[in-house]
C-alpha cells in the first residue's frame, strides 16, 4: 500500500511550492476526486452521514485507504497552518490558549482517522493488508499522537509516541533495503529527530545520550504487538541501536569512540550523535577494506562505487558535529569554551577525514599509479560473428576515446585539488605551518599528473611543443612534490587515501624526466625539418628584387636572396612605348599597304583621286525641286 511514500510525496508535492494552506486547499480536491471515484460523495449534503468503511472495502479497493490518509492530513495540515501563522504574527504573543486548544483539536481528529486505518488494517485476512502497511500506518498514527503531546508539552508521552515511531520506521527501512529507504530518513530527520531533541532537552536529559538510547528507554515494549512485531525481524534494534553494536557495564555502546585524534591532539567526544556517526564510519571502513581485499581484479568503477558507502556515513559525521556547533552557539557558548574548542578540533577531523575518502575515490577512477600510465584499450568486439566467416580484426582504441577518458582524468584532478583547497579553510589549518607543507606537497602531485593528462591530448592532436611546455611544468611540480614529502611518509594499506607513497612520487618525477627529453627532441626534429623545408622553400623563390609589391610573409627579409647573381639571360617584357612607335614600320595581318617607304620620309607619293561624282544641276525654281 505504501503508507509512508503516499504521505511523503503528497507533502513535499504541496510543500515545495505552497505552505500548509495550499496544502490543505490540495487535499481538499483530492478528497473530492477519491470520494466521486469511490461513489460516496455527499452531492451537496454537507451533513449528510457517510457509511463506515470497512476492512473488507479496503480489501476491494485501495482507494479507501487514501481517503482516511487524505482527511488525516487535511486535518494535519490545518493544525500546522495555523501553529505556522500564529508563530510568524509578530503582533500576537505566540499561541494563545484559544488557538492551541484548536491546533490540538485538529491533531486529535487526524490521529482518530489514523488509529481508525490501524483498527481496519488490523484484520489482515479481511482487509489484505501486509504487515508493513500496518506497522506504516501505526508510524503515522504514533507520529500524530507525538504532535499532540508535543503541543500539550507532554514531554514524556510526547518521547514514548516518538520513541515508537523511530522504531517502526527504522525496522521498515531495514526490510525494504538500502536503495529505497530514504523516505524513512527523510521523514525521521524532518520531524521526529528534531521534536525528540527538543522533548529531551525539556526534560534535562543530557546531550550525550544518542536518539537510539533514548528510543531503547522511553519505548513502551509491554503489550505492544506493533513494537514486538517489528522486533521479531530485527532483534537487535534496541539492544544494539542503530550499529549492531553490544553494550558494556554502564549501558554505553561498546564500539562508540570516546576521543577522538587529530594531528598531536586527542579530543574526548561529548556529543553522542557524533560519536554514533564516527563510529558508522569505522565500520563502513572495515566493510570497505575486507570488499577491496576480496575484489583486488574488480573494475576500478566497480571498486569506486564501493566507497560510496564510507562517503555517505562520513558525510553524516561532519552534519552531526556541524549541528553539534550550532546547537552550542544557540545557546550563547562562546569560541573559548572548551566543549566548543573540541568541537571544532572534532569538525576538523571530520572534514579532512571526508576529503580523504574523496581524494581516495578519485584516485581508484584514474586508474594505476593515479593515471600515470595510460595505456591503450581494447576494443570491445561484438560476439555476433562477420557474415563472411571471417574473424574479427582487433581493433586500436580511437583517439576520440583516448581524449575522452584523458578529459575524465582532468576533472578527476581537478576536484581532488579542489578538496585540497578547502582543507586550508578548516578551524587551526592555517595555524599549522608543517601541515600545510604537507598539503601544498600533494597538491603539486596531482597538479603534476593533471599536467601529464593535459600533455599527452596535445600528444595526440600532434601538438609536440605544447605537450614538452607542460611536461616541462610538470616535471618542475614532481620534484617540488618529492622534495616536500615527510621522509616517513608511507601510503595506506590496501585503500588508497590522501596519502603518497614517497616511491610512487619519484616513479612520477623519473617518468616525467624521460618524457621531457623524448619531447625535447622530438620537438628538436620538428624545428629542423621546418628550417630545412624554409631554406628549401626559400631558394625556389624568386629574389626580393622581383618580389618588392609584396610583403614578406614571415615579415622577415630574406638577405641571402636579393638578386640573381650572375646574371642570366631571360625574357623581360617589351614596353609600350616601342609598340607604338613601330606600329608603321610593321605588317599586320588585314592591315592594307597604304604608306610606303618614301611616304613615311616626308615625301608624299601622288596617288590618283578617285573621280568626283558629277553634281546634279538645280532642279525647279530658286534651286528647290525633287
Amino acid at each position: 500500500m505504501d503508507i509512508t511514500r503516499f504521505i511523503v510525496s503528497q507533502r513535499d508535492e504541496a510543500l515545495l511550492v505552497g505552505d500548509h494552506g495550499s496544502y490543505r486547499k490540495q487535499l481538499s480536491r483530492r478528497l473530492l476526486v477519491v470520494r466521486k471515484k469511490l461513489n460516496c460523495s455527499s452531492k451537496g449534503r454537507k451533513y449528510t452521514p457517510k457509511s463506515p468503511i470497512t476492512a473488507e472495502d479496503i480489501a476491494s479497493n485501495h482507494e479507501y485507504v487514501h481517503l482516511l490518509l487524505l482527511t488525516a492530513e487535511r486535518a494535519w495540515a490545518l493544525a500546522m497552518y495555523m501553529k505556522a501563522t500564529h508563530a510568524a504574527d509578530s503582533n500576537t504573543q505566540g499561541t494563545t490558549g484559544s488557538t492551541k486548544r484548536h491546533i490540538v483539536s485538529k491533531l486529535q481528529r487526524a490521529s482518530s482517522y489514523a488509529a481508525h486505518l490501524v483498527a481496519l488494517l488490523q484484520d489482515t485476512e479481511k482487509s489484505g493488508a501486509s504487515t508493513e502497511s500496518v506497522l506504516e500506518a501505526r508510524a503515522y498514527q504514533q507520529s500524530l499522537q507525538g504532535a499532540i503531546h508535543f503541543e500539550k508539552k507532554a514531554w514524556e508521552q510526547c518521547l514514548q509516541s516518538y520513541s515508537e515511531t523511530r522504531l517502526l520506521y527504522i525496522a521498515l527501512a531495514r526490510s525494504v533495503g538500502t536503495k529505497q529507504d530514504d523516505v524513512f530518513k527523510d521523514l525521521l530527520a524532518g520531524t521526529i529527530d528534531q521534536s525528540m531533541r527538543y522533548a529531551a532537552y525539556q526534560l534535562k536529559l543530557p546531550r550525550t545520550i544518542s536518539l537510539e538510547m533514548i528510543v531503547a528507554r522511553y519505548v513502551q515494549r509491554a503489550d505492544n504487538r506493533y513494537v514486538a512485531e517489528a522486533l521479531k525481524s530485527n532483534p537487535d534494534l534496541l539492544l544494539e541501536p542503530g550499529l549492531a553494536a553490544k553494550k558494556d557495564v554502564q549501558g554505553e555502546l561498546a564500539d562508540t569512540p570516546k576521543a577522538i585524534a587529530w594531528r598531536s591532539r586527542t579530543v574526548k567526544l561529548e556529543d553522542a550523535t557524533t560519536a554514533q556517526a564516527l563510529a558508522s564510519v569505522a565500520a563502513a571502513e572495515r566493510k570497505l577494506a575486507s570488499f577491496l581485499d576480496a575484489n583486488q581484479d574488480v573494475d576500478r568503477r566497480a571498486k569506486a562505487a564501493a566507497f560510496d558507502d564510507v562517503l555517505i556515513p562520513s558525510q553524516d559525521a561532519v552534519d552531526a558535529v556541524k549541528t553539534a556547533i550550532d546547537e552550542l552557539t544557540a545557546e550563547g557558548v562562546t569560541q573559548g569554551d572548551p566543549r566548543m574548542q573540541s568541537l571544532q578540533i572534532t569538525r576538523t577531523a571530520v572534514n579532512y577525514n571526508l576529503v580523504e575518502w574523496r581524494v581516495g575515490r578519485n584516485r581508484v577512477l584514474c586508474g594505476e599509479q593515479d593515471g600515470a600510465t595510460f595505456e591503450s584499450q581494447s576494443v570491445k568486439q561484438p560476439k555476433k560473428p562477420r557474415a563472411d566467416g571471417k574473424p574479427r580484426v582487433a581493433q586500436e582504441e580511437s583517439t576520440g576515446r583516448k581524449l575522452t577518458r584523458l578529459k575524465e582524468m582532468v576533472v578527476l584532478y581537478d576536484s581532488t585539488l579542489q578538496s585540497l583547497d578547502s582543507v586550508k579553510g578548516f578551524p587551526g589549518v592555517a595555524a599549522d605551518q608543517p601541515f600545510l607543507h604537507e598539503i601544498h606537497a600533494k597538491k603539486a602531485y596531482f597538479s603534476s599528473l593533471r599536467c601529464l593528462a593535459i600533455a599527452r591530448s596535445h600528444t595526440l592532436h600532434g601538438n609536440k611543443r605544447n605537450a614538452l611546455a607542460l611536461l616541462a611544468h610538470a616535471a618542475e611540480l614532481s620534484s617540488r612534490a618529492v622534495s616536500s614529502s615527510p621522509p616517513t611518509a608511507s601510503a595506506t594499506e590496501g585503500i588508497p587515501k590522501l596519502e603518497i607513497d614517497p616511491a610512487q612520487a619519484r616513479s612520477l618525477k623519473d617518468l616525467l624526466d624521460r618524457s621531457v627529453l623524448q619531447y625535447r627532441a622530438l620537438v628538436e626534429l620538428e624545428d629542423l625539418a621546418s628550417k630545412t623545408s624554409k631554406q628549401n622553400a626559400a631558394s625556389k623563390s624568386p629574389p626580393m628584387i622581383e618580389r618588392l609589391d609584396k610583403y614578406p610573409a614571415e615579415g622577415v627579409v630574406d638577405l641571402t636572396n636579393l638578386v640573381t647573381y650572375p646574371p642570366k639571360l631571360q625574357l623581360i617584357p617589351v614596353k609600350p612605348i616601342f609598340l607604338d612607335t613601330a606600329w608603321n614600320y610593321i605588317d599586320y595581318p588585314g592591315r592594307p599597304k597604304k604608306a610606303t617607304a618614301a611616304a613615311l620620309d616626308g615625301e608624299a607619293e601622288e596617288t590618283p583621286s578617285r573621280a568626283e561624282p558629277k553634281k546634279e544641276g538645280k532642279k525647279g525654281w530658286f534651286g528647290f525641286g525633287r
